[in-house]
């Protein structure tokens, strides 16, 4: 039995432990991954709080919430402490069928959101986990709506069905690296075929000449009015939108096998994107802002979820080997930034927040969202969000486990 096939079934034998509801009582040694996921679970006793709703509504399908989920249950398996995987069990038992058939009343696939797909990782996780089937089932559901999934004219997914010709770089994390993971997990190679393919184009569509940065998204027909009417592009360099394409790229790598012919390829592309990302990253407090290429204008501030995203995406590159290792000083110095500037602790209870988060962003849509400078800087800032919380807690995992 191989260490991670004997891990793995310990995992399962302690998820049919029951357990107590989880509170935040790690003293402030512990890793910041396990005070972070306390600290949720400490707040959040059920999964579907972590994002507000209305008192007579489920919680909904979601990537956000999925992800930070996702993350808790990474805790669970580098601690091997069944609460984390049990919290992330029950999140996801909530929405499923005996069967793993998903709740349609939550999950709407003819929808053709390409958000989600992202729990699509998390239910890999636990199949993997519990080798139950349920989630190997529900995931199945999941790429039978990329099989269907709207198409531009090169075979770019569209981000939504409602925006008809749009690529958008958040959808290259909410299904990139599902498509990989399902891959390796299913046995199917045709999905890491189609996982790389969609990364090189929407590269090929969005690359900022200037910066070497990635514009939010790209619309085909050049007709949506935040479109550039030469390139399609939309006009401005959003934080989180790169830090979604950098990890998304690094997950993808994660699953992809290594005899893959673009694998050289994404590489590349991450290479050069990295140091990008490098050059974007702001000399005095080491974070990286919501518009990245204006530092310092007026209303630009430094953005947490972003700077999480870049951390982690560089520190698990450089430990996967696709990055040199120097970019791992730009994943520490990023990180003790975050820590710096973004998290507090609460004395009473021990618990973490994480601050200063661009709650939500898009193109187009009504009302309509322009893409301009002062869109992305006027749109409202909270704490602890999970866009937020579950980059955090991936990127404390992994310089958590870093060599100094």
């Amino acid at each position: 039995m191989s260490q991670k096939t004997f891990h793995l079934a310990c995992v399962t034998l302690l998820l049919s432990i029951t357990l107590p509801s989880a509170v935040a009582e790690e003293p402030q040694t512990a890793p910041w991954s396990t005070r972070m996921a306390d600290s949720i679970i400490y707040r959040h006793p059920k999964a579907g709080t972590i994002e507000p709703q209305k008192a007579d509504r489920p919680p909904p399908w979601s990537y956000s919430t999925s992800l930070a989920v996702y993350a808790i249950a990474q805790v669970g398996l580098r601690t091997g402490n069944p609460k984390y995987l049990q919290y992330s069990r029950d999140y996801a038992d909530d929405f499923l069928d005996s069967t793993g058939h998903i709740d349609p009343t939550r999950y709407k696939p003819q929808t053709y959101k390409l958000d989600d797909i992202a729990p699509g990782r998390l239910l890999l996780l636990l199949f993997h986990a519990t080798h139950d089937d349920k989630y190997r089932n529900a995931a199945l559901e999941l790429t039978a709506q990329l099989k269907d999934q709207p198409r531009n004219s090169d075979g770019g997914f569209w981000h939504k069905k409602i925006y008809p010709h749009q690529m958008w770089l958040d959808g290259i994390f909410m299904a990139c690296p599902f498509l990989a993971d399902a891959g390796a997990t299913l046995h199917r190679p045709e999905l890491f075929d189609e996982a790389a393919t969609q990364i090189q184009l929407i590269a090929s569509h969005t690359r900022d000449p200037n910066t070497g940065l990635f514009f939010h998204g790209w619309d085909e027909s050049h007709a949506e009015k935040w479109a550039n009417p030469s390139t399609g592009t939309s006009p401005n360099l959003w934080g989180r939108a790169d830090g979604w394409f950098a990890a998304g790229i690094v997950e993808t790598l994660d699953n992809l096998p290594p005899d893959h012919p673009a694998r050289p390829k994404l590489i590349a592309l991450l290479h050069d994107f990295a140091r990008a990302i490098a050059n974007a990253q702001d000399p005095s407090t080491h974070l990286w802002w919501q518009v990245l290429d204006q530092p310092r204008r007026a209303g630009n501030y430094p953005e947490s979820s972003a700077s999480c995203l870049f951390v982690f995406a560089l520190a698990k590159a450089v430990r996967l080997g696709c990055l040199d290792k120097h970019y791992l000083d730009v994943a520490r110095t990023g990180y003790d930034g975050i820590l710096k500037q973004f998290v507090e602790t609460d004395p009473a209870t021990g618990t973490i927040t994480l601050k200063d988060t661009c709650l939500v962003a898009g193109l187009g849509g009504s009302p309509y969202r322009d893409g301009s400078y002062q869109y992305y800087i006027s749109e409202p800032r909270g704490s602890n969000d999970p866009k937020a919380m579950g980059p955090f807690i991936l990127a404390s995992l992994e310089l958590e486990q870093a060599p100094r």
